[in-house]
């Protein structure tokens, strides 16, 4: 008798590692996306712990979007500068903090301070490490995967935030979860010796102007938006500040280059077509996102009054959808052009907002909205599975994190976007018709239709009828009877308005992809092109 081997293949050894790394990549890509989903499913509850209101809580999801937005470009410099594994290990214990400090939180400011803004950081630093980690630690079919691993991740980080939240929110409490984001963090930072530095090999000078102008280029278009909702001054001011200060990065990084000047990102990259509709891709596909995941539980918590647990069963059909497509189309794409299926992605995701907005008004139960939620949630789990490969796959070694960067703001932004515009926009919409239908009702007293219009636009971001109800137990009965059903026709009526948003950017997402059907795979910006398969 021979003895068998008593150490495993070195081959062996290694797949198993790369393997655990392409795991703990996929979780720390989960914690960045659940506590949003949490966050979205526990607003009422939140609302109600903190003394605050919806807007504020709505204001602070959006902002922590905007500030990995505005930052990310920066983050990814940083990243070069300092390596990206060290960036990425930042990134976590940034992201860390804020979850450990948002489970203490007592008011809104801490909200603001700890979860948007050091989150937010975290994940500026975070993103665009993890993607030039991917390219530089997996080669081929196996990056591929991972790509579609951690997009997976993503997915299922939607699909299990609003169940998980609303049963954690329901039962237990609301910052049992950013408890349980810490948890998640320090496992990922257990296995930070998988990971394998990708050396940086470009300049290393800093584009401090460019990074100012960046901040403040996507930081005033949002905080514009931000700021109309809450009813502030200078709203046109900011939105200005933001559209001149984009269109200054592009004058300044071209003429930078053409200096021969370290620059915040190489404008060369946006030459190549198909990363230039990559990222439109993914903008479009986190603004659709975006406004739906804001509109949607603010509507069940608010108008069908539902607890977190019932929000989240009811948005389960969209997460669960997205998660099971985005496996299955990561895992099957076999030899299908990565454009074909972004298109239908965005076929699925318009159809499926384009069914929810009619059935709004009459569903009475969250689960009436399950079709369109199945058809949208497919959707968004096609395009999950498939953007971040057809964006970065072209792209040169030593432009990854460039490229990465610019990837993530993009989605970040777009991200940011959608909240707060729909955000806004529902909100908007609430307080104008509010005040019209009040003006104009032929049951309240003319003395009293401009107090009642202003407690109304007040107050509607956080009222259900129950609460009204019992706020109005003095007023006659035919009085309270109009104020309710005012309340009850106006709501609905806004988050079809809210809705618009993602439809839009769906039909936008529509004619991207038909052009990417047009285009085909180019050699890495900067060295020509060649055929290949778009």
């Amino acid at each position: 008798m021979t003895q068998g081997p008593t150490t495993s293949d070195p081959s062996e050894k290694a797949a198993g590692s790369q393997r655990l790394l392409a795991f703990l990549l996929a979780m720390a890509m989960f914690v960045l996306v659940v506590d949003t989903s949490l966050m979205n499913v526990s607003i009422s509850s939140v609302v109600r712990d903190l003394d605050t209101t919806v807007s504020g809580v709505q204001a602070a999801i959006a902002l922590e979007a905007l500030v990995s937005a505005a930052f990310i470009l920066i983050g990814g410099k940083v990243g070069d500068l300092i390596g990206r594994k060290r960036a990425y290990v930042v990134g976590l214990l940034g992201y860390a903090v804020g979850a450990s400090a948002m489970a203490l939180a007592q008011n809104l400011t801490a909200i603001i301070i700890f979860w948007a803004v050091l989150g937010g950081i975290g994940a500026s630093l975070l993103l665009p490490a993890m993607q030039s980690l991917i390219h530089g630690n997996f080669e081929g079919d196996a990056q591929k995967k991972v790509y579609a691993l951690v997009g997976a991740a993503a997915a299922i980080a939607a699909a299990v935030g609003p169940l998980l939240g609303g049963f954690i929110t329901t039962y237990l409490s609301w910052r049992v979860g950013f408890v349980l984001e810490v948890v998640i963090i320090a496992v990922v930072l257990s296995g930070i010796r998988l990971v394998h530095d990708v050396p940086y090999t470009g300049p290393r000078g800093i584009d401090l102007v460019g990074a100012l102008l960046s901040v403040l280029g996507m930081g005033g278009i949002v905080l514009g938006i931000l700021v109309w909702q809450e009813g502030g001054e200078s709203v046109g001011a900011l939105l200005a500040l933001g559209a001149i200060a984009m269109a200054g990065l592009t004058y300044w990084l071209v003429q930078r280059k053409s200096r021969g000047k370290p620059v915040l990102l190489d404008p060369g990259l946006l030459r190549s077509k198909i990363f230039r509709l990559g990222i439109t891709g993914q903008m479009l596909q986190q603004i659709a996102l975006g406004g739906t995941m804001i509109a949607l539980p603010i509507y069940l918590q608010m108008v069908l009054e539902y607890n977190a647990m019932q929000a989240g069963l009811s948005l389960a059909p969209l997460s669960l959808s997205m998660f099971a497509v985005a496996l299955l189309a990561g895992n099957k794409i076999g030899d299908r052009r990565p454009s074909g299926i972004i298109r239908w992605g965005f076929v699925l995701l318009t159809i499926g907002i384009a069914v929810l907005i009619p059935i709004v008004p009459r569903a009475e139960f969250g689960w009436g909205l399950i079709l369109p939620l199945v058809i949208a949630g497919s959707g968004l789990g096609l395009l999950v599975s498939q953007l971040n490969n057809y964006t970065l796959a072209p792209i040169e070694e030593e432009r990854i994190s460039e490229a990465a960067g610019v990837n993530s703001a993009a989605g970040s932004f777009g991200l940011s976007f959608g909240l707060a515009f729909a955000g806004a926009i529902m909100l908007a919409t609430l307080s104008l018709t509010f005040t019209a239908r009040a003006e104009s009702s032929t049951v309240l007293p003319p003395a009293e239709q401009q107090q009642v219009a202003q407690v109304l636009e007040d107050d509607a971001q956080v009222m259900s009828n129950t609460r009204l109800e019992e706020l109005l137990v003095d007023q006659p009965p035919e009085i309270r009877d109009e104020i309710v059903r005012i309340n009850t026709d106006t709501r609905p009526l806004a988050l079809q308005i809210a809705l618009l948003i993602p439809l839009l950017a769906g039909l936008v997402g529509m004619f991207t992809s038909f052009r990417m059907m047009r285009v085909r795979y180019a050699d890495p910006p900067g060295s020509g092109e060649a055929a290949g398969r778009g």
